[in-house]
């Protein structure tokens, strides 16, 4: 199954198409260099038998055509067969040397190149191949003198045949490279498919398993876990959203219930009715405030009002929320106070800050006890602008302070309370579309509602 899918990967595609790249590169070069070692060895030869004729040339010149002849003859007898030597006569006859007769491809006055055969072989041998230069002499003699390249022809052969097994050994080894690396990859992405199939059939909390390579393999399956917990943590806020819908709904709904079935088998008065529209209303109410907060949270979390980000007067709108709830805390026996400069300035939507910033106050003054006082402060330094909303209630146990920015979930000891348990959660979203920091912590005793904003 793994080598079918290797053989049809377009990682394996990639990877041939790497290694003919390569092979074609690879062999250019090879054949460049195998080129340039032919040439160097042939100019070589070439340079040698130029010095040679140009050395007999110069005894022609200081001692006529017999020293020539002479000096070819003493040549021949000391060279052991690895040169040849011509001399003829304006007419083309034989005047000396051991090549019996003229190439007829050397022509004109100068030239250089091959002589395929010499004197006739002996029986069994092959005829050897030489090179030469010829020149005419001044008198219509002509020269030629050349030199043994079987032992070049064999060196240049054994580099070309060095270089084209380094190509084949080259391209062997990158075609197995490529195949290996293609069959890793297609292995890890095989192991990334299988696991995914699985969670997507029946299990949310299995993950990807890490190599602890912590090469890319690694970082990607790291990120879809990141992704994977971050999915889970979604579905399980779904779930609780659900729970905490039928069982914030449940009650006002089985209230109204209750009633228009009271009313359906009681005599029809109009007070009743009266009594009936009134209660049903206030529980139809609570019913559509339920689900405002939650689609308002839902709407903040999604991001889609950063476009109405603006600079904020923090000062002015934490002064505004503590004018309208000054009422609220005096009817419960308490006070509301609020501390700071004018000025601070954060980036934000104005609405949302004041939604946010009115949770946390009607939770103090609702959950602070009676008479409690409750402090909005707003200040700025260092670490950025922030707001806090302090009481002096119960506060809220260490253990509790995350979960209670859950949507719907409430103490024990605040179920009795009017609330849907979904104020907290509305003023971390709001937090997070501030890219805010939300906390909670002890005021000793009460609690203490922190937003601290970035610089």
């Amino acid at each position: 199954m793994l080598l079918r899918k290797t053989l049809h990967s377009s990682t394996l595609r990639l990877a041939i198409l790497c290694v003919l790249l390569f092979g074609v590169g690879i062999l250019g070069l090879f054949g460049y260099a195998y080129w340039q070692a032919a040439e160097y060895v042939m100019g070589q030869s070439d340079s040698a038998i130029r010095h040679e004729l140009d050395g007999l040339i110069h005894v022609y010149e200081t001692r006529g055509t017999p020293g020539l002849a002479r000096a070819i003859g003493e040549l021949m007898a000391n060279d052991l067969g690895e040169g040849i030597f011509l001399l003829i006569d304006p007419t083309g006859a034989y005047v000396s040397g051991n090549l019996k007769t003229w190439p007829e491809a050397f022509s004109g006055p100068a030239g250089i190149g091959e002589v395929r055969s010499v004197t006739p072989p002996s029986e069994g041998s092959k005829p050897r191949v030489f090179r030469a230069s010829y020149r005419v002499l001044p008198d219509g003699y002509r020269l030629l003198v050349g030199k043994d390249i079987d032992d070049d022809d064999r060196f240049a052969h054994a580099i070309g045949t060095s270089l084209a097994f380094g190509v084949a050994l080259l391209i062997v080894f990158a075609a197995i490279a490529g195949v290996s690396v293609s069959r890793r990859t297609v292995s890890r992405i095989e192991a990334v498919n299988a696991m995914s199939r699985e969670i997507m059939e029946a299990n949310l909390s299995r993950r990807i398993p890490l190599r602890g390579t912590h090469d890319e393999w690694d970082q990607l399956a790291s990120n879809l876990n990141a992704m994977l917990d971050r999915i889970q943590e979604l579905v399980r806020g779904i779930r609780q959203v659900s729970d905490g819908i039928a069982h914030d709904l449940r009650t006002p709904l089985t209230r109204i219930h209750g009633r228009l079935e009271g009313a359906l088998h009681r005599p029809p008065t109009l007070e009743g009715y009266h009594t009936l529209l009134a209660s049903t209303i206030g529980d139809i109410d609570v019913v559509l405030r339920t689900f405002s907060a939650l689609l308002r949270i839902s709407r903040i979390e999604s991001g889609h009002r950063n476009e109405t980000l603006r600079p904020v007067d923090l000062s002015e709108t934490a002064s505004g929320v503590v004018d309208l709830f000054d009422a609220a805390a005096e009817e419960r026996g308490g006070s509301i106070n609020f501390v700071g400069a004018p000025g601070v300035v954060v980036l934000g939507d104005r609405d949302l800050l004041f939604d946010a910033l009115s949770n946390l106050v009607d939770n103090a003054i609702k959950y602070g006890g009676m008479g409690g006082g409750v402090v909005v402060e707003v200040s700025g330094d260092g670490n950025g602008p922030r707001v806090v909303v302090s009481d002096r209630g119960d506060g809220i146990p260490a253990e509790a302070r995350e979960r209670v920015l859950e949507r719907f979930y409430r103490l024990e000891c605040h179920r009795g309370t009017p609330g849907s348990g979904l104020g907290l959660s509305l003023v971390a979203a709001v937090a997070q579309l501030h890219d805010a920091q939300f906390t909670l912590s002890d005021n000793g005793p009460g609690l203490r509602a922190e937003i601290r904003f970035r610089r």
